[in-house]
């Protein structure tokens, strides 16, 4: 089996990557002295010093960088552009002795992949992520791997071309006594006939150098190998002191200089200064090679006295054989395309991957938001772009720096956006596969087309793209196009309002936008990257130590809101959660759990009118309610879980010692005023002014749920008013007394929600307001919400209910009650009423603090959380059949089955004194439960067949015989 060339390469990789540590940190490593970087006008120079800018904290410090762009902003070669950068060494040191010198050509238009036109191949992105955490890109590679070539010699230069990245193991490079070498891979013909091949002779001195030869030609030459590969000329050549010196010597004045460098003679570094240095060159033929221009009398007479002082000196060139080793080509948009969908696969051993910082889990994407909602088709890479959720883009689409909201982008297509200096944006389409020195777009000849294209014009200089005013201008404008080309209900008319700009006009784009749009995309990819996990149901878990910060930079805050404001609640909520779990931040997650109140609270008070028509219509008014008992199904019906699920409880209304527990009285008094009492409590309080009456927001304040329940049934106003006016409408001032009788507080027997339900219910009969029974469930649902306790609606609707019933509702903010009674025979109640008793714990647990936990691990999607929900709604339906089948032995079983859910839930279900109790009575009991949330309160049990509760109770004082556990007699309110 054949090994991957990245697997050989994976140790150096690593060991490149330490070498490049190194050579920051360490004073002692050998690192560049000077990294010269050649660009093709002033223009691209200004984008690559901006980029490095960008990088500083990331560069060796010892290491100065140059940048130098063309003479007179003149293509003069990549030849002319190596001896322009000696001659600035020269100005500033003086030598070369002493000094390592790296130089990267990257000046070409980048023509057959315009998006990085700009910017420079040397910065396009490379599919890795740096263990530091960054996007890489062709330039940090580079850098990366020539951090072990310094130390490899002690003074020279070393050239290399920024359009491919080289892999190679750098301990391999012997360059000690050459004058000049060059760097050999071993490749494939098929992929080396457009690359210069080097054949070597004696010693490996390079016996002929050859440019761009077809395969039959290479095997005519012989410079296939015995297994059929070439040596193919990397592009790196190493040049010693001497060497360097004597290149300068060409241009060491004025008038030498210009006669070498200039548009005209436009010297190729790889043919004008290697060629000649090979054995079996002629001068004949020297002449006769391709060169980066046109052939001219000035290159003739160039390359005479290059020749000639080559010849003099006697200089040969050394190959340098590396293996293993890889060229990979980023130099046209199929190329980049077949990399990050299909030939990424060839490169998982060093860590490369389809997916770069990106929010996406399924799309190739580099730095890129891709939001969950999208569409996008098979074969397409997504490049430094925003992808919102009604985008639905093609099959093989290729977009780079672009931002789609709710555009439709077809097949095969090109989309590629950047700012101009004057502000404008600018959106470029064409074919995935169109060559733009060519005269058709899409396969269409420009010329044929409505956009006065002349016969022979390229697609390159054609100016066909609309200045736009906004991103989303400029792709609908770039679509527009695309419909004209096609004759599908283009706007010709629309065109022709613009001015236009082709693909070469790169030299008018605002570089720093570019720059400024990456960062912005590498800023957002965080928020995405939640986003998605949102999306897919991911635990929450996964967003810790994204923001190192632990706070959201300007550009996420921004979008933050943004996405807060438009999406939907379901979203928003875990957004809030998500995103404070992920910067540490208890505000948003507050703000989480007051958006589900909120949102019940709004949908209750939408249908509320303050009842200015209400009057006092009774002096005295009592209403007293049961507890109930809790079977099955709870915590499904608390938000947000049956809001987005819909909720399912099987319960009872209780009576503790034959009484009905909670006890609300309302009476008419003389004065002007409202007087709230708790006997339970010992608090009294009287309120002549009103916004004392609505301030609500205080869970502990003693009558926040009394003062709710004047709210939500429209007694007073949420906000506003006067009460004395008020009074006066209803007749006179009123006391509310609220007890809830013989029974321990945190009992979980839902006493503040049926506390809740009694008291708006004594309200509506006191003022004679009519009302409907579900209608008040989902009030005390609110006011519970108002109170900021949360809670559901299980409680008020068991204690306002008579017999056990299964109670449901679907998802939705507004829960709707569906209630239905068990059919359950005499026989049945019977037994049950034998069998089936309560057990006070002497403990107290609340169950504020674990409906906020169990909240939260609901929304954070807690696999075994949500597991265990799913499983307690499936309970209810479970329980209601083995009731009406009489079965209480079932009954009691899937009793312990719930139990066993709930300590999923919460560990604190059960104690060690819950435990203890539940062991001592094992061998009695059939099935056991807690009430409530557990932790204390009372338990619930049913006993085994000829098991009284009368053993029970012998069984509990026995063990303890000094406490508060015991059986209490309960009756359900059938």
């Amino acid at each position: 089996m054949k090994v991957p060339k990245a697997l050989l390469l994976q140790q150096q990789y690593l060991d490149t990557w330490n070498d490049y540590k190194l050579s920051k940190e360490s004073k002692m490593y050998p690192v560049w002295d000077y990294i010269i970087i050649t660009a093709s006008n002033d223009f691209q120079a200004k984008g690559y010093d901006q980029q490095i800018q960008q990088r500083i904290d990331f560069l060796p410090k010892r290491t100065k960088f140059i940048i130098i762009s063309d003479e007179k902003n003149e293509r003069i070669g990549s030849g002319g552009a190596t001896l322009k950068a000696l001659k600035k060494i020269m100005e500033i040191e003086k030598k070369f002795e002493d000094l390592r010198i790296l130089l990267i050509h990257s000046g070409g238009d980048s023509s057959r992949i315009p998006q990085y036109s700009a910017l420079g191949k040397l910065f396009s992105p490379i599919p890795r992520v740096l263990p530091d955490g960054r996007s890489s890109s062709l330039f940090d590679e580079i850098i990366i791997s020539m951090s072990s070539v310094a130390s490899r010699i002690k003074e020279g230069m070393v050239i290399l071309s920024g359009n491919v990245l080289l892999l190679f193991n750098p301990l391999k490079i012997d360059f000690s006594s050459n004058d000049i070498a060059c760097i050999t891979f071993k490749e494939n013909p098929e992929n080396a006939h457009s690359h210069g091949i080097i054949i070597s002779g004696k010693n490996d001195y390079v016996k002929k150098c050859l440019q761009k030869k077809s395969i039959e030609t290479l095997n005519e030459l012989g410079a296939l190998d015995k297994n059929g590969f070439v040596d193919i000329n990397t592009g790196i050549i190493l040049m010693s002191c001497n060497f360097m010196k004597f290149l300068y010597n060409l241009v060491d004045n004025n008038e030498k200089y210009f006669k070498m460098v200039n548009s005209k003679t436009r010297l190729n570094l790889y043919v004008d200064f290697l060629y000649p240095l090979a054995e079996e060159s002629t001068l004949e033929s020297f002449y006769k090679e391709n060169t980066e221009g046109e052939l001219s009398n000035e290159l003739t007479e160039a390359r005479k006295t290059i020749w000639d002082e080559f010849k003099k000196n006697k200089y040969r060139l050394k190959q340098i054989k590396l293996s293993p080793s890889a060229m990979i080509h980023f130099c046209s948009i199929p190329e980049v395309m077949f990399l990050m969908n299909k030939g990424i696969n060839d490169y998982k051993d060093i860590g490369w991957n389809n997916i770069i910082n990106s929010s996406s889990d399924n799309v190739s994407s580099y730095n890129s938001i891709i939001t969950p909602e999208c569409s996008i088709g098979k074969n397409s890479y997504i490049e430094i772009s925003y992808i919102h959720e009604k985008a639905k883009i093609g099959n093989n689409v290729y977009l780079s720096f672009v931002e789609i909201n709710d555009e439709i982008i077809p097949d095969n297509v090109t989309l590629h956006a950047l700012k101009l200096n004057n502000n404008k944006i600018v959106c470029r389409i064409f074919g995935l596969n169109d060559d733009l020195k060519d005269s058709k777009i899409f396969g269409k000849e420009l010329s044929s087309l409505p956009f006065g294209i002349k016969n022979g014009d390229n697609l390159w200089n054609a100016k066909i793209y609309p200045e736009c005013n906004s991103m989303s201008e400029a792709v609908s404008n770039a679509l527009n196009i695309y419909k004209i080309i096609f004759n599908d209900g283009g706007n010709l008319d629309l065109w022709n309002k613009y001015n236009k700009k082709s693909i070469s006009d790169f030299k008018e784009v605002d570089t720093y936008w570019l720059i400024e749009w990456n960062k912005k995309m590498e800023n957002l990819i965080k928020c995405g990257k939640i986003e998605r996990l949102i999306y897919d149901k991911k635990n929450v878990e996964n967003v810790k130590g994204l923001f190192t910060e632990n706070k959201l930079n300007d550009i996420q805050q921004e979008w933050f809101e943004e996405k807060i404001k438009n999406c939907s609640f379901e979203k928003k909520i875990r957004m809030l959660y998500f995103f404070g779990e992920a910067i540490d931040s208890e505000e948003l997650i507050n703000k989480c759990f007051k958006e589900i109140r909120d949102a019940i609270v709004n949908d209750v008070l939408k249908g509320i009118k303050l009842n200015e028509e209400c009057k006092i219509v009774k002096d005295k008014h009592k209403v007293t309610q049961p507890l109930r008992v809790n079977f099955a199904g709870g915590w499904t019906d608390t938000p947000p879980y049956c809001l987005e699920n819909g909720g399912v409880v099987l319960n009872a209304p209780i009576l503790l010692n034959n009484n009905k527990p909670v006890e609300v009285i309302i009476e008419k008094i003389n004065e002007k005023k409202i007087i709230l009492e708790s006997k339970d409590l010992d608090e009294k309080i009287e309120y002549s002014s009103l916004s004392d009456l609505q301030d609500i927001n205080d869970p502990f304040e003693p009558f926040s749920l009394q003062k709710s329940c004047l709210i939500i049934c429209g007694i007073i106003p949420k906000e506003g008013g006067n009460l004395e006016e008020i009074l006066e409408r209803i007749g006179s001032g009123f006391i509310i007394r609220s007890e809830v009788i013989d029974t321990p507080k945190g009992s979980g027997l839902g006493t503040t929600s049926i506390l809740a339900y009694s008291c708006a219910k004594a309200i509506f009969e006191f003022f004679g307001i009519e009302y409907d029974n579900n209608d008040l469930y989902i009030k005390v649902l609110a006011i519970e919400q108002i109170m900021t306790t949360g809670g559901g609606w299980q409680d008020q609707v068991g204690g306002g209910s008579r017999g056990i019933n299964i109670i449901s509702t679907e998802p939705g903010i507004h829960q709707k009650i569906n209630k239905k009674k068990l059919k359950i025979s005499e026989k049945t109640i019977e037994e049950l009423e034998n069998r089936f008793f309560l057990i006070y714990t002497g403990e107290r647990r609340l169950s504020r603090n674990l409906l906020r936990e169990i909240e939260s691990n609901y929304l954070g999607n807690v696999e075994e959380t949500i597991r265990a929900l799913k499983k307690i709604k499936e309970l209810p339906e479970e329980m209601a059949y083995a009731l009406e089948s009489g079965n209480i032995d079932l009954f009691g079983i899937l009793l312990n089955v719930h139990l066993e859910y709930s300590k999923i839930l919460d560990r604190g279900t059960t104690n060690s004194l819950i435990q203890k109790i539940f062991a001592v009575i094992d061998d009695l009991i059939v099935g056991k439960m807690v009430c409530g949330a557990g932790g204390g309160g009372f338990l619930q049990v049913v006993l085994k067949e000829n098991v009284t509760k009368e053993m029970v109770h012998n069984r509990l004082r026995g063990v303890f015989p000094d406490s508060e556990i015991d059986i209490w007699e309960c009756t359900i309110n059938f």
